[in-house]
């Protein structure tokens, strides 16, 4: 029996559209679909809606919980990957409010920045655990990475972890319809090339019979511009550099110098820039899943239809030898040729028997390039920090971020990190100085 495992289960919304979606693909029945959480509650919760979806689509995979983390790995084909260290409480909370008192502000902080610097000094740790089972217990498994900050974690899970890796994000898929749909474009027919680093993907390329869409994109975008709406960062960055990138306005505001300043609150006003917002939701989630849960996992006649998420279409494509294209974290293996080797990049991959195969870029236009490396700086120190376990290189890592180095002095910044480090405790691993 093949086995897909799903680390992270009791994200119980998204194992029914990543699980949801193998049950209902014929190439796949059959496999075991293999549950493990380290909050019991929620694994029992996931298990149980997956059977509510197995019996009413007519399903033949077989759903199994594990509460051994090295059993549910054990003979997989796959591992997906979807956990979050540290949660809303304590830790999300910790990477908001203690930059706060330095004045240092942010959205999301789960990338860059210096709440994604944490988040992955935190998370890094974890992954690694996972990649010593899979060597022992799994070791030709593919491992599709869905968790953030992505582009260091599948770095890390390449490089240090021994495992085969490609990293999943939703942006690519999102970025050509959101846009179209939000200045009113038809979609249908259009062709277009994306690459670049995870949340900072460039559309390369947009074009409908041959024809080069980008005047007509922004065109309307500076008509679209003249109100307010929840995208105002992304089109400025693509007047000023020439090109929409793919992650979220609330995700870019945090990843340049240039949109969240201290002293210019009009700023915050002029690009709609959501502060707090990462929070804000996980309340909201929190809150919503007492209703959610009764609907999901309290249902017996739980239906479900195929999502357009990568994981379920990857696995088919592996099966099948029917080749998939998606948007892949992979390494530079000289893939965008003007970033660095060691960087991890988004590109267009092909899925198929053979594995995952991506694609040659070549020279990305100089100033995509430049801001892309200013976030690599970044997550390559951080890899540093994370590894060689020196402070120092955590202090590099936040010192060298776009936004807090140009919010924050060298002294603030390093003391801002001290102070992370400490109300983080056993969430971080010890480091020396």
């Amino acid at each position: 029996m093949s086995k897909i495992t799903f680390m992270g289960a009791g994200s119980t919304v998204f194992a029914k559209n990543i699980l949801g979606d193998c049950m209902v693909t014929e190439a796949l029945q059959g496999y075991e679909l293999a549950l493990f959480d380290i909050d019991g509650e929620r694994l029992r919760d996931s298990e149980t809606m997956l059977n509510h979806i197995k019996n009413t689509v007519g399903s033949t995979c077989r759903i199994k919980a594990y509460s051994d983390r090295k059993e549910a790995l054990r003979g997989a084909k796959v591992v997906i990957n979807a956990i979050q260290v540290g949660g809303y409480d304590p830790c999300t909370i910790t990477d908001f409010e203690i930059p706060k008192k330095y004045g240092l502000r942010q959205t999301i902080a789960d990338t860059v920045g210096i709440g994604g610097i944490f988040r992955n000094l935190r998370t890094i740790p974890v992954v690694l655990d996972f990649a010593r089972d899979i060597r022992e217990v799994c070791p030709d498994a593919w491992f599709f990475n869905y968790t953030n900050p992505m582009a260091v974690l599948t770095n890390v899970l390449n490089t240090h972890g021994g495992v085969k890796t490609v990293g999943l994000c939703h942006s690519v898929q999102a970025c050509v319809p959101s846009m179209f749909r939000q200045l009113g474009i038809d979609p249908e027919g259009v062709q277009s090339k994306i690459a670049g680093i995870n949340h900072m993907a460039w559309l390369l390329e947009v074009t409908k019979d041959g024809k080069d869409l980008y005047p007509e994109i922004k065109r309307l975008a500076k008509e679209k511009q003249k109100e307010k709406h929840h995208d105002m960062v992304r089109f400025e960055l693509m007047f000023q550099f020439g090109y929409y990138v793919t992650e979220s306005s609330e995700h870019n505001a945090e990843y340049h110098p240039y949109f969240i300043k201290r002293n210019y609150s009009e700023l915050i006003e002029k690009f709609n820039i959501p502060l707090d917002e990462y929070p804000r939701r996980c309340v909201n989630q929190i809150e919503r899943w007492k209703n959610l849960r009764a609907e999901l996992v309290n249902n017996p006649q739980l239906e479900h239809k195929r999502s357009g998420e990568y994981a379920s279409y990857m696995i088919e494509a592996m099966e099948t030898n029917v080749p998939y294209k998606i948007g892949g974290n992979v390494m530079n293996t000289g893939l965008i040729t003007n970033l660095p080797k060691e960087a991890c990049v988004e590109v267009p991959c092909l899925v198929d028997a053979g594995g995952i195969t991506p694609t040659y870029i070549g020279d990305l236009p100089p100033q995509l390039a430049a801001l892309n490396r200013t976030n690599i700086n970044t997550q390559l120190l951080t890899i540093e920090a994370a590894v060689t376990r020196k402070k120092e290189h955590i202090y590099h890592a936040a010192l060298l971020d776009p936004h807090t180095s140009a919010e924050l002095s060298i002294d603030d910044i390093v003391a801002l990190c001290d102070e992370l480090i400490e109300a983080h405790g056993d969430w971080l691993p010890a480091y020396t100085s």
